[in-house]
């Protein structure tokens, strides 16, 4: 690792948002990342709209409520227009922007991030570097698909953080650093620094205790990239399938029964949110509620939901780990665990346990996830049977599921 000025391109991003205090506070964010720049600004849908062509940036940070033109219309315009530039939703967390953001996913946005409430918080420093994370992912799929040189979303963040302690440092001896940013849209980049590429491992041998057997339930965990990858699997999945799903889906508090509805509305099953005591019906599938872990409990007359608020597990609150541990004790080899899109590790330990355990796994495969990092992490721990494109993901569950019946 070092800080070697690399021959990369830079990320171009445009922001759009009527108040002029989130515009230079999302603008700076992003231009405080390194190899980010904002190269242009907008306070409605419309402006975008007419300087979007010219402007021309790897990805939209787009406000949702906005005078003359909103950010639905202009997601509704983009469609019509067959813009393929991704956009990331700035939403409020009030009720009714979690369903004005559903609305904008079912339109053709990419993710959304919740809007950061002040300048000095720990919300906004939480905020920035999701911010980021989801800024080089979509934007470097799109950026590296025209041609620029992109590193992987993982670089990004590495280096974010990297920069973010060096301020920090400085701030509490009091010198200023060199990177620190000037509000105006032609501010020097900062330069990404050359990270030495990790490059994939053999995956570990796993050999599990019993044999594969009936799968009773399926168990899926998901971050970055997932609303529209579960959209994509459900619309697809077997209108018979018999086995109940439950989904980790790393979302904040407010939106989960607002994503469950939009789901249900093109998935041939029953899906809603998970609460706690839920029995598990055969055929449903349970989207873990915001900020809450779900794991399955043992009944007699029936196996339920039991929803917590343990402490976050690798940083999240719905983990996937928590999940897949309980599937993996009760469950054992009678279950199919799933591992897709996301940064980080989150679910690959515990899908491991689940494969050890004799239960059937499958992980997204690196070239259709929009992260590669939770389905890397478990496949290189030996904990997935088979790694599956997106769009043969439902096939495969919907196959597996009929035939260990």
């Amino acid at each position: 690792m070092g800080n070697i000025d690399t021959n990369y391109d830079t990320l171009s991003v445009m922001v759009c948002d009527d108040s002029a205090l989130m515009r230079n506070l999302v603008s700076r964010i992003i231009n405080e990342a390194p190899g980010m720049q904002v190269v242009g600004k907008a306070m409605n849908g419309k402006m975008l709209l007419d300087n979007l062509p010219n402007i021309k940036p790897d990805v939209v940070i787009l406000d949702i409520e906005m005078p003359i033109m909103t950010g639905v219309e202009f997601l509704q315009e983009r469609k019509k227009l067959k813009w393929d530039v991704p956009v990331i939703i700035l939403s409020s967390i009030a009720t009714k922007g979690a369903a004005v953001t559903m609305q904008c996913l079912e339109l053709g946005a990419s993710d959304f991030i919740t809007k950061p409430g002040g300048s000095v918080t720990t919300e906004v420093a939480t905020v920035s570097e999701e911010l980021v994370e989801m800024i080089a992912s979509y934007g470097g799929i799109y950026a590296r698909r025209h041609g620029k040189r992109i590193p992987s979303s993982d670089h990004f963040v590495q280096a974010f953080k990297m920069h973010e302690a060096e301020k920090f440092v400085a701030a509490k001896k009091n010198i200023p650093i060199s990177s620190t940013v000037d509000e105006t849209s032609d501010h020097k980049v900062i330069p990404l620094p050359a990270f030495k590429p990790v490059g994939p491992k053999e995956p570990a041998v796993i050999t599990p205790v019993r044999d594969g057997g009936r799968i009773k339930i399926i168990a899926l965990g998901i971050s970055t990239g997932g609303p529209n990858a579960l959209r994509d699997v459900f619309k697809m999945i077997d209108p018979h399938l018999k086995q109940p799903i439950l989904v980790v889906q790393h979302m904040p508090a407010g939106f989960t029964n607002e994503f469950a509805q939009s789901l249900n509305r093109i998935c041939p099953l029953e899906v809603v949110e998970a609460s706690d005591e839920m029995p598990i019906e055969s055929g449903h599938i349970y989207i873990a509620p915001g900020n809450f872990h779900i794991k399955v409990e043992e009944r007699v007359t029936g196996n339920v939901i039991r929803t917590t608020q343990e402490e976050q597990r690798n940083g999240h609150r719905p983990s996937a780990d928590v999940l897949f541990e309980s599937v993996a004790k009760i469950y054992k080899n009678n279950a199919l665990g799933v591992i897709m899109t996301g940064m980080g590790k989150d679910g690959a330990v515990e899908i491991t346990e689940m494969r050890k355990q004799g239960a059937y796994t499958l992980g997204q495969d690196e070239k259709s996830a929009i992260v590669y990092g939770m389905p890397r992490v478990a496949w290189e721990l030996g904990g997935v049977q088979k790694q599956v494109p997106l769009m043969q993901m439902a096939d495969e569950i919907s196959k597996l599921a009929r035939e260990k019946i």
